[in-house]
């Protein structure tokens, strides 16, 4: 069994991040991890996307259009993009956030209306995570993307090892805390919205 997930967002928001502890993770659970950042700049305000497939064996990092089972996107105007990578059937587990791009700052673009309708009348499986406001109120807007992962790990069913453990290893000393918190708000947010 392969699983293909892509990670969508806009730098500064700790993508690069969430996809290293995820990493480390399934490598600890057992797994054959390959994970690629295929565009993007990992500058503040550039789009990131970064790729990872796990599974017994695993002999290339990309997943290709309509190959990926969750993308979990940062800001939802970023899951719009993602959606050719999303196969018939998969999952998005989105923050309900906005950031607005320089072109949509400058008023060259709109900022799109009706994302989250848009990807529900798309997608079968959407969640639609306040992470960005369940961060803020844990006390710093930063750890959306520690309660991003908390919601993945709980969709993926990945409970075996200490993930808060994981967590407080990879984010800075004077973080851990309130990462820990909102890995675990963030687990029980999911687990909450699915019954």
């Amino acid at each position: 069994m392969i699983k293909n997930i892509l990670l969508i967002g806009v730098g500064g928001q700790g993508t690069i991040l969430t996809s290293k502890i995820l990493s480390a993770g399934l490598v600890e659970l057992g797994f054959d991890v390959k994970m690629s950042e295929i565009h993007g700049m990992s500058q503040r305000g550039g789009s990131v996307t970064l790729q990872i497939r796990y599974g017994d064996k695993i002999y290339s990092p990309n997943i290709g259009e309509g190959e990926a089972d969750i993308m979990v996107a940062f800001e939802k105007s970023e899951a719009i993009r993602g959606l050719p990578f999303l196969k018939k059937g998969g999952t998005i587990v989105v923050d309900d956030r906005e950031i607005y791009s320089l072109p949509v700052m400058i008023g060259t673009i709109p900022y799109p209306d009706g994302v989250i309708e848009a990807l529900k009348s798309t997608v079968d499986h959407v969640v639609v995570l306040e992470a960005t406001r369940i961060a803020t109120e844990l006390g710093n807007v930063r750890a959306q993307n520690i309660v991003l992962l908390g919601s993945l790990v709980a969709y993926l069913g990945l409970e075996r090892i200490d993930w808060k453990e994981l967590v407080g290893q990879m984010v800075p000393a004077k973080a851990k805390e309130l990462n820990q918190k909102a890995f675990q708000a963030g687990f029980d947010f999911y687990k909450i919205s699915e019954k």
